[in-house]
């Protein structure tokens, strides 16, 4: 029986199946399935009409048809999703079948660092179609850090002349016009995908201060940097240069984004004191929030009380908090924010999978083995902080040692599977005995697909 990633809600089967062949046509919202033809009615229908829940569908499979439905045509695309994995990789025959589905959160997202290492529209195009077949529904753009920032702010075009030359390791540079960001905003809705700008400021600035001597408190640019080292950079905090800089970069990148939030990142500002840091923080995020946009920052920012209201907070310690980083989290929700989970040791996709891995790195606790990207709830982390306050979950896949997309696609599969689980599929109990299979099905959708893999242990991955 086909199996389905993330998990749906309820799934009963019967006996029978709808077979697929090359006359099998798609009615209304045919852009969902392309590959069959349109007509009125069709054999496969995508209806608006009810939902279970907010972003969820049902779909039904008779030995006659298919009906997907859903209150929006997000609903209809995630069960498209569903409908492809029950379909295989080569469309054969779907299993009669009725499936309530929704997600456990409304914000499940991926995280690519393009800054430490420089992916084209085409590469982040690619990775988008990977991520939208899991059900993910943000992608979050690390766009500026030390080793390169990465997209052209038209009133300060130096940051990505000196400032995107070049990359971790010194393997080139490279940014996105105003055009090529567009283009992926506009690609990822079309798989209703939303893009969240980060822009990482005060710490890992080391880019921008290089292009721009005015923000650096010494007047002196800083070379290029292409090491992985952190937290040795700032913005210059009491230089009002810094918060012209700052307004002119929200204001073009509120312009090109039309999703709800700007990530200003906040995290291993190292270099700048206590008392900077907040100062900086009150006033950069009140900047940022007055061009429309809902702030979210790395859970230092938290250290805050002076965030704007709704301000989100995103977690990236460890499932055993640091000192402080419990206080950190929920001074976001004491603001009126809620907490996005992302977990180091666990949802970090960079981090090798064993230590024979060759890609990746292993600070966060050691390396993360694919069950244990699955054995982890992100309401059971911080006391106090359950479903209520969460907004979502999030997996970050840091560049440092990865150069290529297929590099990108090793670490991120097929642990993104195990995480997509965690964020769409209810609460309970989970068993990676359960989820193997289901995995190794999944694998056939990749080998389709092309994508590079880890094929971890534990799962019988199919030839």
């Amino acid at each position: 029986m086909r199996s389905i990633i993330p998990a749906p809600v309820s799934r009963v089967d019967d006996d029978g199946h709808f077979v697929v062949t090359g006359d099998t046509t798609v009615g209304d919202f045919p852009e969902l399935f392309p590959e069959f033809a349109h007509v009125d009615g069709g054999d496969i229908r995508f209806v608006i009409g009810e939902a279970p829940a907010h972003g969820g569908y049902t779909l039904e499979v008779t030995s006659n048809g298919i009906i997907i439905e859903s209150d929006d045509r997000a609903g209809l695309f995630a069960g498209a999703q569903s409908l492809r994995q029950l379909m295989g990789p080569v469309a054969t025959a779907v299993p009669v079948t009725r499936i309530i589905d929704h997600p456990r959160f409304e914000y499940r997202a991926v995280m690519l660092d393009v800054a430490r290492h420089f992916f084209s529209v085409s590469d982040v195009t690619r990775f988008i179609d990977h991520i939208a077949m899991l059900k993910f529904n943000h992608l979050h753009l690390h766009l500026t850090d030390d080793q390169g920032w990465r997209l052209h702010i038209r009133s300060w075009p130096a940051l990505t002349g000196i400032g995107a030359s070049t990359s971790v390791g010194g393997q080139g540079g490279g940014f996105y016009t105003q055009e090529d960001y567009t283009e992926i905003v506009r690609y990822a809705a079309s798989r209703f995908i939303t893009i969240v700008p980060e822009i990482d400021i005060p710490g890992h600035t080391n880019a921008a201060l290089s292009a721009y001597p005015g923000l650096n408190e010494s007047g002196i640019s800083p070379a290029p940097y292409e090491g992985i080292e952190v937290g040795f950079s700032s913005l210059w905090i009491g230089g009002e240069k810094t918060y012209e800089f700052l307004d002119d970069v929200v204001r073009e990148l509120a312009e090109l984004t039309p999703g709800p939030y700007i990530h200003l990142g906040g995290d291993e500002s190292l270099a700048t004191t206590d008392d900077d840091f907040l100062a900086f923080i009150a006033r950069a995020t009140a900047i940022a929030a007055g061009h429309g946009k809902t702030i979210i920052g790395w859970h230092e920012m938290g250290r805050s009380s002076e965030l704007p209201p709704g301000t989100i907070g995103q977690y990236w310690g460890f499932l055993r908090p640091q000192v402080g980083a419990e206080a950190h989290i929920r001074s976001f929700v004491d603001q009126g924010g809620r907490v996005i989970m992302s977990p180091a040791d666990v949802a970090y996709l960079d981090m090798k999978y064993d230590a024979t891995t060759e890609l990746g790195l292993d600070w966060a606790e050691g390396p993360t083995p694919l069950a244990a990207a699955y054995d982890w709830d992100p309401a059971a982390i911080i006391p106090g902080i359950g479903d209520a306050q969460l907004l979502g979950v999030e997996a970050p896949i840091w560049t440092e040692t990865l150069v290529t997309m297929a590099d990108v696609e090793r670490m991120a599969f097929p642990r993104l599977a195990a995480i997509a689980e965690i964020a769409w599929s209810p609460a309970g109990e989970r068993s990676f005995d359960e989820l193997a299979p289901r995995l190794a099905a999944f694998g056939e959708h990749l080998d389709a697909a092309r994508v590079a893999y880890y094929r971890a242990p534990g799962v019988n991955w199919r030839d």
